[in-house]
Protein backbone atom coordinates (compact mmCIF):
# COMPACT_ATOMS: atom_id res chain seq x y z
CA UNK A 1 0.00 0.00 0.00
CA UNK A 2 0.79 3.38 -0.19
CA UNK A 3 1.85 5.30 2.84
CA UNK A 4 3.28 8.50 4.14
CA UNK A 5 2.76 10.63 6.81
CA UNK A 6 0.68 12.66 4.67
CA UNK A 7 -1.66 10.25 2.79
CA UNK A 8 -3.41 7.96 4.76
CA UNK A 9 -3.88 4.17 2.93
CA UNK A 10 -7.41 3.80 1.83
CA UNK A 11 -10.28 2.64 4.00
CA UNK A 12 -12.96 1.78 1.33
CA UNK A 13 -11.05 -0.89 -0.37
CA UNK A 14 -7.59 -2.36 -1.97
CA UNK A 15 -6.22 -2.73 -4.74
CA UNK A 16 -2.68 -3.55 -6.83
CA UNK A 17 -0.27 -1.09 -4.82
CA UNK A 18 1.32 -0.38 -8.44
CA UNK A 19 -2.16 0.53 -9.36
CA UNK A 20 -2.59 2.72 -6.14
CA UNK A 21 0.51 4.82 -6.90
CA UNK A 22 -0.36 5.82 -10.12
CA UNK A 23 -3.76 6.44 -9.35
CA UNK A 24 -2.94 9.04 -6.51
CA UNK A 25 -0.30 10.07 -8.27
CA UNK A 26 -2.66 11.71 -10.96
CA UNK A 27 -5.44 12.42 -8.93
CA UNK A 28 -2.51 14.76 -7.09
CA UNK A 29 -1.50 16.36 -10.17
CA UNK A 30 -4.87 16.90 -11.18
CA UNK A 31 -6.29 18.74 -8.09
CA UNK A 32 -3.07 20.52 -8.43
CA UNK A 33 -2.59 21.79 -11.92
CA UNK A 34 -5.80 21.17 -13.43
CA UNK A 35 -6.67 25.04 -13.65
CA UNK A 36 -2.31 26.18 -13.47
CA UNK A 37 -0.94 23.80 -15.99
CA UNK A 38 -3.84 22.25 -18.25
CA UNK A 39 -1.97 20.47 -20.76
CA UNK A 40 -0.59 17.88 -17.58
CA UNK A 41 -3.38 18.64 -15.37
CA UNK A 42 -6.21 17.43 -18.28
CA UNK A 43 -4.97 14.26 -18.52
CA UNK A 44 -4.24 13.09 -15.54
CA UNK A 45 -7.92 13.45 -14.43
CA UNK A 46 -8.60 11.53 -17.51
CA UNK A 47 -6.04 9.09 -16.17
CA UNK A 48 -7.82 9.25 -12.17
CA UNK A 49 -10.89 8.80 -13.80
CA UNK A 50 -10.40 6.08 -15.42
CA UNK A 51 -8.38 4.15 -13.12
CA UNK A 52 -10.25 4.47 -10.29
CA UNK A 53 -13.44 3.81 -12.54
CA UNK A 54 -12.04 0.37 -13.70
CA UNK A 55 -10.37 0.11 -9.64
CA UNK A 56 -13.82 0.27 -8.45
CA UNK A 57 -15.18 -2.26 -11.04
CA UNK A 58 -12.92 -4.78 -9.81
CA UNK A 59 -12.00 -4.72 -6.45
CA UNK A 60 -15.07 -2.32 -5.09
CA UNK A 61 -16.98 -4.71 -3.29
CA UNK A 62 -19.81 -3.21 -1.37
CA UNK A 63 -19.66 -0.22 -3.42
CA UNK A 64 -19.48 -0.82 -7.19
CA UNK A 65 -23.85 -1.74 -6.18
CA UNK A 66 -24.29 2.07 -4.78
CA UNK A 67 -26.17 4.94 -6.69
CA UNK A 68 -23.32 6.70 -8.23
CA UNK A 69 -22.91 3.65 -10.68
CA UNK A 70 -25.90 2.53 -11.59
CA UNK A 71 -26.97 6.45 -12.03
CA UNK A 72 -23.88 6.44 -14.50
CA UNK A 73 -25.09 3.91 -16.15
CA UNK A 74 -28.54 5.11 -16.47
CA UNK A 75 -26.95 9.02 -17.24
CA UNK A 76 -25.44 6.98 -20.25
CA UNK A 77 -28.91 5.49 -21.44
CA UNK A 78 -30.58 8.93 -21.06
CA UNK A 79 -28.23 9.95 -23.49
CA UNK A 80 -28.50 7.47 -26.16
CA UNK A 81 -32.36 7.37 -25.60
CA UNK A 82 -32.64 11.23 -26.34
CA UNK A 83 -30.05 10.62 -29.34
CA UNK A 84 -31.57 7.81 -30.56
CA UNK A 85 -35.16 9.48 -30.57
CA UNK A 86 -33.41 12.57 -32.08
CA UNK A 87 -32.66 10.53 -34.86
CA UNK A 88 -35.81 9.88 -35.76
CA UNK A 89 -37.42 12.69 -35.04
CA UNK A 90 -35.02 14.96 -36.26
CA UNK A 91 -31.53 13.61 -37.79
CA UNK A 92 -30.26 17.14 -39.28
CA UNK A 93 -30.18 18.31 -35.68
CA UNK A 94 -28.26 15.65 -33.52
CA UNK A 95 -24.58 15.26 -33.85
CA UNK A 96 -23.28 11.58 -35.48
CA UNK A 97 -22.85 9.90 -31.92
CA UNK A 98 -24.74 10.27 -28.91
CA UNK A 99 -21.95 12.22 -26.84
CA UNK A 100 -22.32 10.31 -23.88
CA UNK A 101 -19.73 12.31 -22.08
CA UNK A 102 -21.88 15.35 -21.54
CA UNK A 103 -23.08 13.85 -18.15
CA UNK A 104 -20.79 11.30 -17.84
CA UNK A 105 -18.28 13.37 -17.48
CA UNK A 106 -20.16 14.73 -14.05
CA UNK A 107 -19.18 10.86 -12.65
CA UNK A 108 -15.86 11.48 -13.08
CA UNK A 109 -15.87 11.47 -8.75
CA UNK A 110 -16.05 8.02 -8.71
CA UNK A 111 -12.70 8.20 -9.55
CA UNK A 112 -11.45 10.37 -7.33
CA UNK A 113 -13.53 9.21 -4.05
CA UNK A 114 -12.03 5.91 -4.93
CA UNK A 115 -8.73 6.91 -4.72
CA UNK A 116 -9.08 9.57 -1.51
CA UNK A 117 -9.73 6.41 0.27
CA UNK A 118 -12.86 7.27 2.59
CA UNK A 119 -9.91 9.75 4.25
CA UNK A 120 -10.38 13.01 5.50
CA UNK A 121 -6.76 13.90 5.61
CA UNK A 122 -6.73 13.10 1.58
CA UNK A 123 -9.98 15.20 1.21
CA UNK A 124 -8.52 18.09 2.66
CA UNK A 125 -5.24 17.49 1.14
CA UNK A 126 -6.52 17.53 -2.71
CA UNK A 127 -9.23 20.29 -2.15
CA UNK A 128 -6.32 22.59 -0.34
CA UNK A 129 -4.04 22.04 -3.10
CA UNK A 130 -6.69 22.55 -6.04
CA UNK A 131 -7.04 26.49 -4.20
CA UNK A 132 -3.26 26.46 -4.34
CA UNK A 133 -2.96 25.26 -7.69
CA UNK A 134 -5.72 28.24 -9.09
CA UNK A 135 -4.04 30.95 -6.47
CA UNK A 136 -1.14 30.54 -8.14
CA UNK A 137 -2.75 30.42 -11.48
CA UNK A 138 -5.16 33.43 -11.14
CA UNK A 139 -1.48 35.14 -11.41
CA UNK A 140 1.02 33.26 -13.87
CA UNK A 141 -2.52 32.55 -16.87
CA UNK A 142 -3.51 36.15 -16.45
CA UNK A 143 -0.74 37.63 -15.36
CA UNK A 144 -0.35 40.72 -12.60
CA UNK A 145 -1.53 42.65 -15.93
CA UNK A 146 -5.12 41.41 -15.48
CA UNK A 147 -5.12 42.10 -11.45
CA UNK A 148 -3.76 45.63 -11.96
CA UNK A 149 -6.41 46.34 -14.92
CA UNK A 150 -8.78 44.72 -12.32
CA UNK A 151 -7.36 47.01 -8.92
CA UNK A 152 -7.80 49.81 -11.97
CA UNK A 153 -12.23 48.75 -12.15
CA UNK A 154 -12.20 46.78 -15.10
CA UNK A 155 -13.69 43.90 -15.25
CA UNK A 156 -11.00 41.00 -14.97
CA UNK A 157 -11.13 36.54 -15.64
CA UNK A 158 -7.54 36.27 -14.74
CA UNK A 159 -6.97 34.37 -18.23
CA UNK A 160 -9.33 31.65 -16.60
CA UNK A 161 -11.51 30.16 -19.59
CA UNK A 162 -13.76 33.71 -19.11
CA UNK A 163 -14.44 36.51 -16.62
CA UNK A 164 -17.40 34.60 -14.78
CA UNK A 165 -15.12 31.32 -14.42
CA UNK A 166 -12.46 32.69 -12.69
CA UNK A 167 -14.95 34.66 -10.18
CA UNK A 168 -16.58 31.31 -9.69
CA UNK A 169 -13.15 29.75 -8.65
CA UNK A 170 -12.55 32.47 -6.17
CA UNK A 171 -16.04 32.07 -4.78
CA UNK A 172 -15.57 28.68 -3.96
CA UNK A 173 -11.91 28.89 -2.79
CA UNK A 174 -13.18 32.03 -0.19
CA UNK A 175 -16.16 29.39 0.91
CA UNK A 176 -13.75 26.58 1.72
CA UNK A 177 -11.20 28.99 3.37
CA UNK A 178 -13.91 30.89 5.71
CA UNK A 179 -15.49 27.31 6.85
CA UNK A 180 -11.81 25.74 7.37
CA UNK A 181 -10.49 28.30 8.85
CA UNK A 182 -9.94 26.89 12.43
CA UNK A 183 -8.58 24.18 10.69
CA UNK A 184 -6.15 25.19 9.04
CA UNK A 185 -4.63 28.32 11.42
CA UNK A 186 -4.32 25.77 14.53
CA UNK A 187 -2.45 22.99 15.19
CA UNK A 188 -4.66 20.91 17.75
CA UNK A 189 -5.39 23.99 20.53
CA UNK A 190 -2.29 25.55 19.48
CA UNK A 191 -3.15 28.54 16.69
CA UNK A 192 -0.04 28.50 14.03
CA UNK A 193 1.16 32.25 13.37
CA UNK A 194 2.23 31.26 10.00
CA UNK A 195 -0.66 29.78 8.99
CA UNK A 196 -2.47 32.71 10.35
CA UNK A 197 -0.67 34.95 8.10
CA UNK A 198 -1.20 32.34 4.99
CA UNK A 199 -5.04 32.09 5.64
CA UNK A 200 -5.49 35.97 5.86
CA UNK A 201 -2.95 36.20 2.54
CA UNK A 202 -5.41 33.98 0.74
CA UNK A 203 -8.53 34.95 2.05
CA UNK A 204 -7.62 38.53 1.08
CA UNK A 205 -6.32 37.27 -2.67
CA UNK A 206 -10.08 35.75 -3.19
CA UNK A 207 -12.03 38.55 -1.84
CA UNK A 208 -10.22 40.83 -4.08
CA UNK A 209 -10.53 38.22 -7.01
CA UNK A 210 -14.41 38.10 -6.61
CA UNK A 211 -14.68 41.82 -6.06
CA UNK A 212 -12.58 43.05 -9.59
CA UNK A 213 -14.12 39.53 -11.17
CA UNK A 214 -17.58 41.36 -11.12
CA UNK A 215 -19.77 38.02 -11.29
CA UNK A 216 -22.91 39.04 -9.75
CA UNK A 217 -23.88 35.57 -9.26
CA UNK A 218 -21.10 34.95 -7.38
CA UNK A 219 -21.90 37.27 -5.24
CA UNK A 220 -25.54 36.64 -4.92
CA UNK A 221 -24.50 32.90 -4.01
CA UNK A 222 -22.09 33.79 -0.98
CA UNK A 223 -24.43 36.44 0.16
CA UNK A 224 -26.62 33.34 0.52
CA UNK A 225 -24.20 30.40 1.32
CA UNK A 226 -22.16 31.98 3.97
CA UNK A 227 -25.19 33.10 6.38
CA UNK A 228 -26.93 30.04 5.38
CA UNK A 229 -23.66 27.94 6.93
CA UNK A 230 -23.80 30.35 9.98
CA UNK A 231 -27.43 29.11 10.81
CA UNK A 232 -26.65 25.47 10.32
CA UNK A 233 -24.06 25.92 13.06
CA UNK A 234 -25.51 28.15 15.37
CA UNK A 235 -28.77 25.58 15.00
CA UNK A 236 -26.37 22.73 15.41
CA UNK A 237 -24.64 24.08 19.15
CA UNK A 238 -28.10 25.14 19.94
CA UNK A 239 -29.76 21.47 20.19
CA UNK A 240 -26.28 20.32 22.08
CA UNK A 241 -26.24 23.14 24.69
CA UNK A 242 -23.00 24.34 23.11
CA UNK A 243 -24.17 28.03 22.34
CA UNK A 244 -21.88 29.81 24.35
CA UNK A 245 -19.03 28.10 23.26
CA UNK A 246 -19.49 28.50 19.91
CA UNK A 247 -20.93 31.86 19.83
CA UNK A 248 -17.70 33.53 20.25
CA UNK A 249 -15.83 32.18 16.92
CA UNK A 250 -18.71 32.31 15.06
CA UNK A 251 -19.27 36.28 16.04
CA UNK A 252 -15.78 36.56 15.17
CA UNK A 253 -15.91 35.71 11.79
CA UNK A 254 -19.23 37.79 11.21
CA UNK A 255 -17.23 40.65 12.25
CA UNK A 256 -14.48 39.77 9.57
CA UNK A 257 -16.56 39.35 7.30
CA UNK A 258 -18.11 42.87 8.13
CA UNK A 259 -14.64 44.45 7.77
CA UNK A 260 -14.52 42.67 3.97
CA UNK A 261 -16.95 44.15 2.92
CA UNK A 262 -16.31 47.61 4.70
CA UNK A 263 -13.25 47.51 2.90
CA UNK A 264 -14.97 46.23 -0.35
CA UNK A 265 -17.37 49.48 0.06
CA UNK A 266 -14.33 51.90 0.64
CA UNK A 267 -11.72 50.19 -2.32
CA UNK A 268 -14.67 48.93 -4.66
CA UNK A 269 -17.17 50.65 -3.37
CA UNK A 270 -17.94 52.63 -7.09
CA UNK A 271 -17.18 49.47 -9.35
CA UNK A 272 -19.39 47.38 -7.06
CA UNK A 273 -22.61 49.66 -6.97
CA UNK A 274 -22.17 50.38 -10.87
CA UNK A 275 -22.47 46.72 -11.61
CA UNK A 276 -25.31 46.30 -9.18
CA UNK A 277 -27.22 49.27 -10.88
CA UNK A 278 -26.29 48.44 -14.46
CA UNK A 279 -29.50 45.85 -14.60
CA UNK A 280 -31.86 47.76 -12.78
CA UNK A 281 -33.90 48.56 -16.18
CA UNK A 282 -34.57 44.89 -16.34
CA UNK A 283 -35.33 44.25 -13.01
CA UNK A 284 -38.26 46.60 -13.45
CA UNK A 285 -39.25 45.07 -16.99
CA UNK A 286 -39.61 41.96 -15.43
CA UNK A 287 -41.56 42.50 -12.43
CA UNK A 288 -43.90 44.57 -14.68
CA UNK A 289 -44.14 41.45 -16.72
CA UNK A 290 -43.55 42.77 -20.13
CA UNK A 291 -40.51 40.50 -20.95
CA UNK A 292 -40.36 41.77 -24.62
CA UNK A 293 -39.68 45.00 -23.52
CA UNK A 294 -36.46 43.40 -21.80
CA UNK A 295 -33.06 44.66 -23.47
CA UNK A 296 -30.68 42.19 -24.53
CA UNK A 297 -28.27 43.18 -21.87
CA UNK A 298 -26.22 40.60 -19.43
CA UNK A 299 -29.27 39.43 -17.86
CA UNK A 300 -31.68 39.72 -20.31
CA UNK A 301 -30.02 37.97 -22.41
CA UNK A 302 -30.22 35.27 -20.16
CA UNK A 303 -33.93 36.04 -19.77
CA UNK A 304 -34.66 35.74 -23.50
CA UNK A 305 -32.47 32.95 -24.02
CA UNK A 306 -34.68 30.72 -20.88
CA UNK A 307 -37.65 32.18 -22.25
CA UNK A 308 -36.68 30.65 -25.79
CA UNK A 309 -35.69 27.25 -23.84
CA UNK A 310 -38.86 27.24 -22.20
CA UNK A 311 -40.39 26.75 -25.54
CA UNK A 312 -38.39 24.02 -27.09
CA UNK A 313 -38.57 22.07 -23.60
CA UNK A 314 -43.13 22.44 -23.91
CA UNK A 315 -42.35 20.41 -27.36
CA UNK A 316 -40.23 17.62 -25.94
CA UNK A 317 -40.46 18.12 -21.85
CA UNK A 318 -39.29 14.11 -21.50
CA UNK A 319 -36.73 13.12 -23.80
CA UNK A 320 -35.38 16.75 -24.72
CA UNK A 321 -33.49 17.00 -28.03
CA UNK A 322 -30.33 15.90 -27.94
CA UNK A 323 -26.28 16.64 -26.92
CA UNK A 324 -27.08 19.88 -29.52
CA UNK A 325 -30.29 21.29 -27.68
CA UNK A 326 -28.63 24.22 -26.18
CA UNK A 327 -27.30 25.05 -29.70
CA UNK A 328 -30.34 24.54 -31.33
CA UNK A 329 -31.89 26.75 -28.85
CA UNK A 330 -30.17 29.75 -30.00
CA UNK A 331 -29.79 28.98 -33.53
CA UNK A 332 -33.12 28.04 -34.27
CA UNK A 333 -35.32 30.50 -32.72
CA UNK A 334 -36.51 32.68 -35.27
CA UNK A 335 -36.73 35.96 -32.63
CA UNK A 336 -33.54 35.94 -31.19
CA UNK A 337 -31.36 38.59 -32.39
CA UNK A 338 -28.70 37.40 -34.82
CA UNK A 339 -25.43 39.02 -32.92
CA UNK A 340 -26.96 36.75 -30.17
CA UNK A 341 -26.58 33.76 -31.75
CA UNK A 342 -23.46 34.96 -33.21
CA UNK A 343 -22.56 35.37 -29.37
CA UNK A 344 -23.32 32.58 -27.68
CA UNK A 345 -24.06 28.91 -27.79
CA UNK A 346 -25.12 28.08 -24.45
CA UNK A 347 -28.20 29.03 -22.35
CA UNK A 348 -26.30 30.15 -18.93
CA UNK A 349 -28.37 27.78 -16.50
CA UNK A 350 -27.17 24.35 -16.69
CA UNK A 351 -30.37 23.07 -15.44
CA UNK A 352 -32.10 24.59 -18.11
CA UNK A 353 -29.40 23.00 -20.62
CA UNK A 354 -29.87 19.39 -19.25
CA UNK A 355 -33.50 19.52 -19.80
CA UNK A 356 -33.71 21.43 -23.11
CA UNK A 357 -30.99 18.55 -24.28
CA UNK A 358 -32.21 15.48 -22.27
CA UNK A 359 -35.56 16.10 -20.92
CA UNK A 360 -36.71 15.36 -16.89
CA UNK A 361 -35.21 11.90 -17.54
CA UNK A 362 -31.54 14.05 -17.62
CA UNK A 363 -33.02 16.38 -15.06
CA UNK A 364 -34.01 13.06 -12.63
CA UNK A 365 -30.33 11.72 -12.86
CA UNK A 366 -28.43 14.62 -11.57
CA UNK A 367 -31.70 15.17 -8.87
CA UNK A 368 -31.29 11.80 -8.14
CA UNK A 369 -27.61 11.99 -7.86
CA UNK A 370 -27.75 14.97 -5.75
CA UNK A 371 -30.39 13.01 -3.25
CA UNK A 372 -28.32 10.50 -2.89
CA UNK A 373 -25.19 12.57 -1.64
CA UNK A 374 -26.94 15.20 0.56
CA UNK A 375 -28.89 12.16 2.24
CA UNK A 376 -25.70 10.42 2.61
CA UNK A 377 -23.79 13.03 3.79
CA UNK A 378 -26.37 13.39 6.42
CA UNK A 379 -26.37 9.77 7.84
CA UNK A 380 -22.15 9.68 7.30
CA UNK A 381 -21.87 13.07 9.44
CA UNK A 382 -24.55 11.54 12.06
CA UNK A 383 -22.43 8.69 12.33
CA UNK A 384 -19.01 10.52 13.19
CA UNK A 385 -17.42 9.63 9.79
CA UNK A 386 -17.27 12.88 8.17
CA UNK A 387 -16.05 15.61 10.45
CA UNK A 388 -18.43 18.61 11.44
CA UNK A 389 -17.03 21.62 9.47
CA UNK A 390 -16.66 19.21 5.89
CA UNK A 391 -20.34 18.60 6.14
CA UNK A 392 -20.75 21.97 7.02
CA UNK A 393 -18.74 22.87 3.88
CA UNK A 394 -20.90 20.32 1.63
CA UNK A 395 -24.12 21.80 2.45
CA UNK A 396 -22.70 25.74 1.93
CA UNK A 397 -21.06 24.17 -1.22
CA UNK A 398 -24.40 22.98 -2.15
CA UNK A 399 -26.32 26.20 -1.93
CA UNK A 400 -23.50 28.30 -3.36
CA UNK A 401 -23.52 25.33 -6.51
CA UNK A 402 -27.00 25.51 -7.01
CA UNK A 403 -27.16 29.24 -7.24
CA UNK A 404 -24.20 30.07 -9.53
CA UNK A 405 -25.69 27.20 -11.74
CA UNK A 406 -29.14 29.01 -12.41
CA UNK A 407 -26.82 31.87 -14.20
CA UNK A 408 -24.05 30.29 -16.19
CA UNK A 409 -23.68 26.47 -16.99
CA UNK A 410 -20.47 26.13 -14.74
CA UNK A 411 -21.07 21.86 -15.02
CA UNK A 412 -21.09 22.16 -18.68
CA UNK A 413 -17.58 23.63 -19.27
CA UNK A 414 -14.26 21.71 -17.52
CA UNK A 415 -13.94 25.01 -14.89
CA UNK A 416 -17.30 23.44 -12.77
CA UNK A 417 -16.26 19.73 -13.70
CA UNK A 418 -13.20 20.43 -12.16
CA UNK A 419 -14.84 21.70 -9.34
CA UNK A 420 -17.90 19.30 -8.96
CA UNK A 421 -16.30 16.31 -9.38
CA UNK A 422 -13.47 17.51 -6.94
CA UNK A 423 -15.61 18.53 -3.86
CA UNK A 424 -18.28 15.82 -4.88
CA UNK A 425 -15.59 12.98 -4.92
CA UNK A 426 -14.79 14.45 -1.15
CA UNK A 427 -18.00 13.87 0.38
CA UNK A 428 -18.49 10.70 -1.55
CA UNK A 429 -15.58 8.62 -0.50
CA UNK A 430 -16.75 8.92 3.19
CA UNK A 431 -20.71 8.31 2.26
CA UNK A 432 -18.85 4.98 0.86
CA UNK A 433 -16.63 4.26 3.78
CA UNK A 434 -19.80 4.72 6.13
CA UNK A 435 -21.75 2.10 4.02
CA UNK A 436 -19.25 -0.19 4.47
CA UNK A 437 -18.20 0.63 8.17
CA UNK A 438 -22.09 0.33 9.26
CA UNK A 439 -23.27 -2.51 6.67
CA UNK A 440 -26.59 0.08 5.81
CA UNK A 441 -27.58 1.56 2.67
CA UNK A 442 -28.49 5.23 1.75
CA UNK A 443 -31.02 4.44 -0.22
CA UNK A 444 -32.59 1.41 1.68
CA UNK A 445 -36.62 -0.44 1.38
CA UNK A 446 -37.79 -0.87 4.88
CA UNK A 447 -37.84 -3.90 6.45
CA UNK A 448 -41.34 -5.46 7.32
CA UNK A 449 -41.65 -5.53 10.77
CA UNK A 450 -42.95 -9.46 11.77
CA UNK A 451 -46.17 -10.22 13.20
Amino acid sequence: MLRSRLWEPSGIGRSPDVLVIVGVTTLLVYGLLRVLWPGVGSPAGTATALLGLIAVLAWGKGIRGTAPLWLLLLSVAVQVLSWGLGYLHHPEWVSSNPEVDRLAKLFIFIGVAWWLGGSSRNTLLIWGLAVIGYLVASFVAGGLEEWRKGLEGMRTGFGIRNKQHGSMLFGVALLGLAIFARRIMTSGTRWVPWRCVAWGLALGICVVGIAIGQTRAVWLALAVSLPVAVLIVLLWARSRGLGQRVLRPVLGGIGVGLVLVVLGGVFFGGTLSERLETESGVVAELLQGDLEAVPYSSIGIRIHTWVAAGEWIAERPLVGWGGEGRGLVIDHTDWLPDDIKERFGHLHNFFLEVWVAYGLLGLGVIAALAFWIGRGTWLAWRAGVIPNDMALFGAAFFVYWMIVNQFESYNSFWTGVYVHNLIVGGLVTHIWRWQLESGQRVLAWPTRRST
